[in-house]
């Protein structure tokens, strides 16, 4: 599944010159936790955060007063508290490549950008969480279904073709890149909702030729 297709669009940004005052409002009005920063012409420049922002806020144990303190936090730019060096998605990219690029440099969320380097959306964990629930099928019901088959071509057909003549309706399926064992995978399938009594016997008919993980 290509990002472009689960990406936020509509992106709040800020520039260069933007007070950290003004980035933190906007973040909190937005509901966001980071801002692209762009120049004038819409080139992505940096990032910044609400962790950026909180890092170089004053401690709450200043000895400024009211009027110091506001002065100051007026002074400090998004240029001075951001970080340049951008982790970013392509457009074209796939999410899961979105999620491997997020757990490799522990962020919560990238820019998408164009050829040009123009920022053209903005993808996150929850963007991620919505690809998975989506994908499984899980906000429709059903039984998920967890098996270890073996890894070799072909492995899936005797599953599929079971459900089919038992009428069951598959809904989705994932299998593993990472074996439990040697020489296996495993599968997870969700199926629609049967008649509890079928469901049943398919359940104990799968558990008798199949190796059932689980089923819930």
């Amino acid at each position: 599944m290509l990002i472009d297709t689960w990406m936020t669009k509509d992106v709040v940004t800020a520039t260069p010159e933007t007070s950290m005052m003004k980035a933190s409002k906007i973040l909190k009005e937005k509901g966001v936790s980071r801002l692209p920063v762009v120049d004038e012409k819409g080139v992505l420049v940096g990032i910044v955060s609400d962790r950026d922002i909180k890092d170089a806020s004053p401690s709450k144990a200043t000895t400024l007063d009211m009027h110091e303190l506001y002065y100051l936090l007026s002074e400090i730019k998004v240029k001075d508290i951001m970080t340049k060096k951008v982790v970013t998605l392509k457009l074209g990219e796939t999410v899961d490549s979105a999620a491997a690029a997020m757990l490799e440099h522990k962020i919560g969320g990238m820019p998408v950008v164009d050829e040009n380097n123009k920022v053209v959306g903005i993808v996150t964990d929850s963007d991620i969480f919505k690809v998975l629930v989506r994908i499984t099928g899980v906000m429709e019901g059903g039984v998920q279904i967890g098996l270890r088959l073996p890894n070799e071509p072909g492995g899936l057909v005797p599953v599929l073709d079971y459900l089919k003549d038992h009428g069951a309706r598959l809904m989705s399926l994932l299998t593993s890149c990472e074996p439990a064992e040697v020489g296996m995978r495993d599968v997870y399938l969700r199926i629609r909702d049967m008649d509890k009594t079928a469901l049943n016997a398919l359940k104990a008919e799968m558990q008798q030729n199949f190796e059932v993980i689980y089923w819930v």
